[in-house]
């Protein structure tokens, strides 16, 4: 930590505004609009294709933030026919001839495969990043206007299963970096993980979209509660706890006057129940829980295992989806469970 406190912060690279009919293939652009207001994976990108640059006209803006650093953009002179630039040539042109023996090849395939996995790692956390703003915006949003609230909620979660659940298995390592505030953090986690269960057991868009929705306001009910029973503890009173579990019906209440889908409130009012009956607050059985409620159950008390309450004790991913099997396995819709363990690759 000491060591890293010495070195010199990074400088910040210059911008400059650029006309949108003047972009070229190469920019690295930046757009001031939220993620929910355009289509590309992040809000800052270098532009690949002339599609893209189509797109971003269609967007009707006028300019967007270039960044000239980081761009690769060719504005210098060509090189004549014929001449051959000396930086081009290499100092030992006998060894540039040579064909790379078997051990160098695989190592350059080995770095390449390295800066790949880097780079899309970097994107997913940018992505991640972008939702957790999105979703701080949407519960800004729910006392003043409630219903715009639901549809930014939505359409975030919309965005999540266009720009985020194509790279599930890194979304899904990225999970446990728990950048942000705990509360933002829980409801990305277990809304990534959900979806990206409801895809592999083939679920159609509009029960996905629900699933979204629902798990991004599964604890908004906790708003409208003291902080100190957001997280059920042992030492709980019965009148904590009995205040804790009332986060479902004010949940409910809350998403009613947002107006959502039949099926996302359901998501709100089933999170806490239980196969076998023992949940709360209805305490109703598999029979009668949507599938879209069984997976936000189970995801949800698998991150809550992960990343429990200010006194909680933190298990491993491996850990907590070894006690949900070993201790829970009556309490959830078992063929979730079981798909939940595969798509973890435990």
């Amino acid at each position: 930590a000491v060591a890293a406190s010495l070195r010199p912060e990074p400088e910040a690279p210059m911008s400059s505004t650029v006309a949108v009919r003047n972009l070229k293939v190469g920019m690295f652009i930046r757009l001031e609009l939220g993620w929910l207001s355009h289509p590309f994976p992040l809000s800052s990108f270098k532009i690949t294709s002339v599609d893209q640059i189509a797109t971003l006209r269609g967007l009707g803006l006028e300019r967007v933030i270039w960044l000239p650093e980081k761009s690769d953009v060719d504005d210098g002179p060509s090189v004549p026919d014929g001449v051959t630039p000396a930086a081009a040539v290499p100092a030992n042109a006998a060894a540039a001839e040579r064909p790379p023996s078997d051990a160098e090849r695989q190592a350059a395939e080995r770095r390449e495969q390295l800066a790949a996995q880097r780079q899309a790692m970097q994107q997913c956390e940018a992505r991640y990043d972008e939702a957790s703003a999105a979703l701080r915006q949407v519960n800004a949003l729910l006392n003043p206007n409630p219903v715009s609230a639901a549809q930014q909620a939505q359409a975030l979660a919309r965005a999540m299963l266009d720009k985020m659940l194509a790279e599930g298995e890194l979304c899904i390592r990225l999970l446990s970096s728990q950048s942000g505030d705990r509360f933002t953090a829980h409801a990305l986690n277990v809304t990534v993980i959900s979806m990206l269960m409801g895809r592999t057991l083939g679920l159609g868009e509009s029960e996905l979209l629900d699933v979204g929705t629902g798990a991004l306001l599964h604890d908004i009910g906790k708003l409208d509660l003291p902080t100190r029973v957001h997280h059920p503890e042992d030492a709980f009173s019965s009148t904590e706890l009995k205040a804790y579990r009332e986060h479902v019906a004010l949940g409910v209440t809350r998403g009613r006057q947002m107006q959502l889908t039949e099926g996302a409130l359901l998501v709100l009012a089933q999170h806490h129940e239980l196969a076998d009956g023992t949940g709360f607050p209805q305490r109703i059985a598999l029979d009668r829980m949507t599938p879209a409620s069984r997976l936000v159950a189970l995801i949800n008390r698998y991150d809550n295992l992960c990343n429990p309450g200010p006194r909680g004790i933190a298990l491993t991913p491996h850990e907590a989806v070894s006690v949900l099997f070993a201790q829970s396995r009556s309490k959830f819709d078992l063929p979730v469970l079981s798909g939940f363990i595969r798509m973890m690759g435990v």
